[in-house]
C-alpha cells in the first residue's frame, strides 16, 4: 500500500532536484498559450466575432476560474492555511498575478504577434532584478547585470522596431505585455510572504480562481456572447489553457519555495525561446523578422550576463 506514495515521492524528489527540467515544463507549456490563445482570436475574426475588451476579458477570466477552481479541488488543508494566511496578501497575488498581469497579457496578444509577445515575456526577469532590492532588500545588480538589462533593452527595442510578418501594433503590444509582466514580478515577490502559512497549489489556485471571477466580472458584458466565443475548437483551447495555468504555475511556485527567485530568474530565458519557438512553428500567420530574431539573441544573452551565479538550494 505504501509503495506507490513512495514511488511518488523520489519521482518529486528527482524532478525538483535541480530547477532545470521543471523549469523546461514550465518554458514549453507556458509558450504554448501563445498560439493557442492567438487561434482562438483568428477564430473569432473568421467568424466576424469583433475582439472587443469584455470579449477577451471573459475569455481569460474563465479560463483562469476553472483552472483556479481545480487547483483548490486538488488542495490540502485550505482552511487551515487561510487562517494562518493574510487575505490582504491573497488578494495582492490574486491581483498581481492573475488579474492585472492577464488584463494586459491578453490585450498584448491581441493588438501584436504572438511571437512578440513571447520574447517580451522575458522583461519579467529584469522586472525582477530592479523590484527586488527595493521591496525585498536584496543586492542590488552588479555592473554585469546592469549591462545585461542594458543589453536586454536594445534587444527588445530592435524586436518592437522589425518584428516581422503578423505583427500587428508592436508599440502598444509591447507597452501592454511590459506592464504584464511587471505585474507577475511583484506577483512572485507577494508568494514570497504568503509561501510561509499556505501551500504553493492552495495559493496559487486562490489567486486564478480570484482573478478569474475579476476578469470574469469585468467581461460581463459580453456573456450574451458567449456561445459565439466558446465554439468546439474555443473550448477545446480554453481547456488547455486552464490545465496550462494550474500546472505551470503550481510548479513555478513550488520551484520558488525551494530556490532563490534570483536563480528562478536566470532560468527564465527558456520561456521565451518555448513561446517564440512555438508561435512561429503553429501560427502560419506569423513570421520572424530580422529585428525579432537579432532583438531575441541580445535579450537571451543579456538574461544569461544579467544571471545571478548563486545556483545554492534554499535552506
Amino acid at each position: 500500500m505504501h509503495e506507490p506514495s513512495v514511488a511518488a515521492d523520489h519521482s518529486s524528489v528527482f524532478f525538483f532536484k535541480s530547477p532545470l527540467l521543471p523549469v523546461i515544463v514550465c518554458s514549453l507549456l507556458w509558450g504554448s498559450a501563445f498560439p493557442a490563445i492567438k487561434t482562438v482570436y483568428q477564430n473569432w475574426d473568421a467568424q466576424g466575432l469583433e475582439k472587443s475588451l469584455p470579449i477577451i476579458f471573459l475569455f481569460a477570466g474563465v479560463r483562469f476560474s476553472l483552472s483556479g477552481a481545480s487547483l483548490l479541488v486538488l488542495g490540502k488543508n485550505l482552511k487551515s492555511e487561510l487562517r494562518l494566511t493574510s487575505w490582504r496578501l491573497i488578494a495582492g497575488l490574486a491581483l498581481a498575478q492573475t488579474f492585472i498581469q492577464y488584463l494586459f497579457f491578453y490585450q498584448a496578444v491581441s493588438v501584436s504577434s504572438a511571437s512578440l509577445a513571447a520574447l517580451l515575456v522575458a522583461t519579467g526577469s529584469f522586472w525582477w532584478m530592479l523590484f527586488a532590492p527595493l521591496i525585498q532588500k536584496t543586492p542590488w545588480p552588479s555592473p554585469t547585470q546592469w549591462f545585461g538589462l542594458m543589453l536586454g533593452g536594445l534587444g527588445v527595442v530592435l524586436a518592437i522596431y522589425k518584428p516581422g510578418a503578423g505583427a500587428g501594433n508592436p508599440i502598444l503590444g509591447a507597452f501592454f505585455m511590459l506592464t504584464a509582466t511587471a505585474s507577475g514580478a511583484i506577483a512572485v515577490i507577494i508568494f514570497a510572504k504568503i509561501k510561509p502559512t499556505m501551500s504553493a497549489i492552495n495559493a496559487t489556485g486562490l489567486s486564478l480562481l480570484l482573478g478569474g471571477i475579476g476578469l470574469t466580472l469585468i467581461g460581463g458584458q459580453a456573456l450574451w456572447r458567449i456561445g459565439e466565443m466558446f465554439d468546439h475548437s474555443s473550448t477545446l483551447a480554453t481547456l488547455w489553457l486552464a490545465f496550462v495555468s494550474a500546472t505551470a504555475f503550481s510548479i513555478w511556485n513550488h520551484l520558488s519555495t525551494i530556490f532563490p527567485v534570483t536563480l528562478l530568474a536566470s532560468y527564465r530565458f527558456l520561456i521565451p525561446i518555448c513561446g517564440v519557438s512555438e508561435a512561429l512553428v503553429f501560427l502560419k500567420t506569423e513570421l520572424a523578422g530580422w529585428g525579432l530574431m537579432i532583438g531575441g539573441i541580445l535579450v537571451v544573452t543579456s538574461m544569461v550576463l544579467a544571471k545571478n551565479n548563486s545556483s545554492d538550494r534554499k535552506n
